[in-house]
């Protein structure tokens, strides 16, 4: 019998709702791409603006992911995940609406704590819904989906802007978003996790730490690298960032529990998505205005021309449980970041004013295949804990991926403005610091060791330490401690 046929109707409308809000914050993140250009020229921004478009609402994602999922833990994962609906399609109509840079820079802020309520708690309403055994399958669905927002994302971003407005962008969310609220509360049932209490000062620390060091990045060649407008933010991260590890480590019940990093393939899956996702949204950043900028395109003929790198992964990301099944996570891993870094080098290497576009759908669709690597390390990093815990190891996930597209398009950003007077140049080395940022994933990827196959059919799925890991099955399903 086909996991479909067996699938209750509860467990459709879960996972179709998790998937297609998911879909829509996901989307949100790579459909401003190619429009940033047309912003640029209608709000009168600067290129440090144009990052902190994207910055504003990877770091506020960042930052809140752990909060959404301990106040789902706490108030019901239903309730708060709709509650991050309405929000996000609100902060939508907020960023439609805006009437100058620094509007839209502040809704965008609040679309990132909307989608930080959203992402953590579909995954759990997910998890929750799905016994172990079929957890596999209805994580491939959802998978498929949101990733499947990568290849129509700069498309629909690009057609919005030359067929309509930028704006359009921005205003699709909104009846997505409120028509999916009334589904999910009557449809979905209610789930909660336990209910620790919200680490109000870790939290703080945490959005310092993240905010001081992209800022550092961010406005470090406008204000001068050695500038105490960039050491002091910088300083500032860095000891925020210190003082949140000396917290969590003595913390009852802390927010980002350090003892899962004992586990090597958890701390090296995390790693990977950290360098893979900076890499990858440095480089979509920066590749759709360079279609725009130094071959002369508009917005939607980018869009059509980023396809290659969206195709890849919604044809391979189906198949990568089956895969790593039968190469390894770790195989996986290091030939998808090799691939990421060879496609970034070589399309920076090879574009150019008036060039054939041609030239760059090889190393675009090899860049497109290696985002399997995003999709494996997050199989190893769920699979390395225990089903009470998932919750918090998704947030930890959840966090690095985004704040490792914020310091990407953070350091992308300073290289492109430092390298030299031209587009191409600057997007020639950003496009190298890309590649380098990938080939970080692959050291990373080294880490991820093999799963031991279970002795029993119980065997527990619980983290230990020094690489060793509960069992998976294939699919990438845990084998239940239950």
């Amino acid at each position: 019998m086909t996991a479909t046929t067996t699938t209750t109707s509860t467990q459709r409308w879960v996972l179709g709702l998790a998937s297609v809000a998911s879909f829509m914050v996901i989307l949100d993140m790579l459909v401003v791409a190619t429009a940033l250009s047309t912003i640029q020229r209608d709000l009168g921004a600067s290129l440090s603006d144009l990052e902190w478009t994207v910055n504003a609402y990877t770091l506020s994602f960042a930052c809140l992911i752990l909060t959404g999922a301990a106040l789902g833990d706490r108030l019901g994962r239903r309730a708060v995940f709709a509650a991050g609906l309405a929000l996000f399609s609100l902060a939508s109509a907020g960023c439609a609406l805006a009437p100058s840079v620094g509007w839209l820079i502040a809704a965008r802020t609040v679309q990132g704590a909307g989608a930080a309520l959203v992402m953590p708690l579909a995954l759990a309403l997910l998890n929750a819904a799905f016994p172990p055994q079929r957890r596999g399958w209805a994580l491939g669905v959802y998978g498929a989906v949101t990733g499947l927002a990568a290849t129509v994302g700069p498309v629909a971003g690009g057609a919005a802007t030359e067929g309509l407005a930028w704006q359009w962008i921005f205003w699709i969310n909104v009846p997505i978003g409120l028509l999916a609220i009334p589904p999910l509360l009557a449809r979905t049932p209610e789930s909660r996790g336990a209910r620790a209490p919200l680490d109000l000062p870790a939290l703080l620390l945490s959005a310092v730490a993240a905010l001081g060091v992209v800022w550092a990045l961010v406005r470090g060649n406008a204000e001068g690298w050695t500038a105490p407008a960039t050491l002091a933010p910088l300083a500032a991260g860095l000891l925020a960032a210190a003082g949140f590890v000396l917290r969590e480590g003595r913390a009852a019940a802390p927010m980002v529990p350090l003892r899962l990093f004992r586990s090597r393939p958890f701390a090296g899956g995390n790693l990977v998505v950290f360098f893979a996702n900076a890499g990858l949204t440095g480089a979509v950043f920066f590749t759709a205005q360079c279609f725009q900028v130094l071959y002369g395109h508009g917005a939607f003929v980018a869009g059509l021309w980023l396809l290659p790198l969206g195709v890849a992964p919604a044809l391979v990301a189906p198949r990568a449980g089956a895969l790593a099944d039968r190469f390894g996570e770790r195989a996986l891993i290091v030939a998808g970041t090799l691939l990421l870094a060879a496609g970034f080098a070589w399309t920076g290497l090879a574009a150019r004013a008036g060039g054939p576009y041609l030239a760059l759908v090889v190393p675009l669709t090899l860049a497109g295949t290696g985002i399997i690597s995003i999709s494996v390390a997050t199989r190893a990093v769920v699979s390395r804990v225990a089903p009470a815990e998932m919750a918090k190891a998704g947030g930890i996930f959840s966090t690095l991926r985004q704040l490792g597209g914020a310091f990407g398009v953070a350091v992308l950003g300073a290289v492109f403005a430092g390298a030299g007077e031209t587009f191409g140049t600057g997007f020639r080395a950003a496009m190298l610091v890309a590649a380098a940022l990938a080939l970080a994933g692959t050291v990373a990827g080294l880490a991820v060791s093999a799963p031991p196959r279970p002795a029993a059919a119980d065997a527990p799925a619980v983290p230990v330490p020094a690489g060793s890991a509960g069992p998976v099955r294939p699919g990438g399903s845990r084998s239940s401690s239950r």
